[in-house]
C-alpha cells in the first residue's frame, strides 16, 4: 500500500496502534538526490527519528520499534559503517543530556556485544535512566535481524530444556514470544516503511505476522508528521481479521 498516491479518503475515527514499527528506509537515497555524502543522510534521518519519536509519544502511542541498524548492514562501506557508530554515539550522549526529559523508555533490541565498549555503556546508561519512565516505550533496534532474533529465542528455550528447566511440549507460541526481544510487549499492529521499497528487510519478523503495512514513497529523512498522520489515518481504514471472517 503506497498511500502517497491514494486520494479522497472518507474520514475516519481514529484508531492508534498499540505498537508501531518504522523501517527507517531511504537516508543514502536522499543525500545521494542533494549531491552529499550518506552520512549526511543519516545524520538527517537521525534528526528525524527524534521529531518523529517525540510526535508518537506525544499523541499516545504505546510502544514504537525503529529499525535504526540491521545485522545486513555490516555490508556497507566500512567508510558507512564507521559514520554510523559515531552518529549512534552522538545520539546516546545527545539522550542522557536531552531527550531524556521526555516519558519515554528506551531499550535497544538485537545483538549489542559487538559494538564497542563506548558504545555498549552508552546503551546501558540510556536504558538504565529511563527504566523508571512510565510513557511509550522506544526499542531501537540495532544489530537486529529479525532471524537473528528467532534462533536467539530458540537456543534460549533449548538451554532451557537441556537443564531440565521445561519440557518440549511447554513451548508453545505465547512461551516462545515471551523469548524474543520484544517479550511483554504487544506485537506490531502496524508498520510503515518509507522510501517506497516494498520488503520486511528482516524487520520483526515472528511479530509481524498479523501487523498491517503501508509503504510510502517518501525517503525517511522527508517522512514528516503529516505522512505519519496519514499512515495512521489508513491503518484505521483497515479491517483487520487476523484470519477470520
Amino acid at each position: 500500500m503506497i498511500f502517497g498516491k491514494q486520494e479522497n479518503k472518507q474520514p475516519v475515527e481514529r484508531v492508534l496502534p498499540r505498537h508501531l514499527g518504522i523501517i527507517m528506509d531511504g537516508n543514502g537515497r536522499w543525500a545521494k538526490k542533494r549531491g552529499l555524502p550518506r552520512s549526511a543522510g543519516h545524520t538527517a534521518g537521525a534528526s528525524n527519528f527524534r521529531t518523529i519519536t517525540r510526535y508518537c509519544s506525544n499523541i499516545g502511542i504505546p510502544y514504537l520499534t525503529v529499525y535504526a541498524f540491521s545485522t545486513e548492514n555490516w555490508k556497507r562501506p566500512e567508510e558507512e559503517v564507521s559514520a554510523l557508530m559515531k552518529l549512534f554515539q552522538q545520539y546516546l550522549e545527545e539522550a542522557l543530556r536531552d531527550f531524556l526529559d521526555e516519558n519515554i523508555r528506551v531499550r535497544f533490541i538485537g545483538d549489542t556485544s559487538v559494538f564497542s565498549p563506548k558504545l555498549r555503556e552508552l546503551i546501558q546508561r540510556v536504558e538504565d535512566s529511563s527504566a523508571c519512565k512510565t510513557g511509550m516505550v522506544l526499542n531501537i533496534a540495532m544489530n537486529y535481524g529479525g532471524r537473528a532474533e528467532i534462533i536467539h529465542a530458540a537456543r534460549s528455550l533449548a538451554e532451557k530444556v537441556r537443564q531440565g528447566e521445561m519440557a518440549p511440549e511447554e513451548i508453545t507460541e505465547e512461551v516462545f514470544s515471551q523469548a524474543l526481544y520484544t517479550g511483554g510487549q504487544p506485537d506490531p499492529d502496524l508498520i510503515i516503511r518509507p522510501s517506497g521499497e516494498q520488503r520486511t528487510s528482516n524487520f520483526l519478523l515472528w511479530q509481524s505476522a498479523y501487523a498491517e503495512y503501508i509503504v510510502c514513497d517518501i525517503l525517511w529523512p522527508d517522512f514528516k508528521t503529516k505522512d505519519l498522520e496519514e499512515a495512521l489515518d489508513e491503518f484505521s481504514r483497515r479491517q483487520r481479521r487476523f484470519g477470520g471472517v
